[in-house]
């Protein structure tokens, strides 16, 4: 979704959907996921450092293009999983906190709320980790949200349930 109306919705929503998050499966209940609400002053920042990225990439046409886009946008979240320096349970981690996520877009949804999931070059620059109070060493960017009331509903087409089943004997 990339559309929304530009009243952001009550901070009460996000919070009980983070409270439905918190309840993803997660292997051995390490709760890895953090989720930082991202206020009007932070959601400026990041702007601001994602346009100088893409004034750098793409010319400073692109950047203002996306700099008015971002700072449009009517609420934010950030989420991050703890980094494990153990393989698998980083990876089984990393999958819970998707898990979380889900929940969280889903509480949203049935509350009327859409949502963009972005993880673009600047959720991993240092300077977004500083921005949000996030250590980079332990954490890691699961996504940034954009959500709010949708000024349109997507129509998207799925393959279907036969075309991803495989059935075993």
């Amino acid at each position: 979704m990339h559309n929304f109306l530009p009243d952001p919705p009550p901070d009460s929503i996000i919070f009980e959907a983070i409270d439905s998050a918190r309840w993803a499966p997660n292997h051995r209940l390490t709760q890895p996921w953090r989720f930082y609400v991202v206020g009007p002053v932070t959601a400026s920042a990041i702007s601001e450092l994602n346009a100088r990225l893409v004034e750098e990439e793409k010319g400073e046409y692109a950047a203002q293009v996306k700099l008015q886009r971002w700072l449009s946008m009517p609420a934010w979240l950030v989420v991050t999983c703890r980094r494990s320096p153990d393989e698998q349970r980083f990876a089984e981690d990393y999958a819970a906190t998707a898990c979380a996520i889900q929940n969280l877009l889903l509480d949203l949804w049935s509350q009327g709320i859409g949502s963009k999931w972005g993880t673009g070059p600047v959720t991993r620059h240092a300077e977004f980790f500083k921005l949000i109070g996030a250590d980079e060493e332990s954490e890691t960017v699961v996504g940034m949200f954009w959500y709010g009331y949708p000024a349109e509903t997507p129509v998207t087409e799925r393959l279907s349930v036969d075309e991803i089943t495989v059935r075993l004997r």
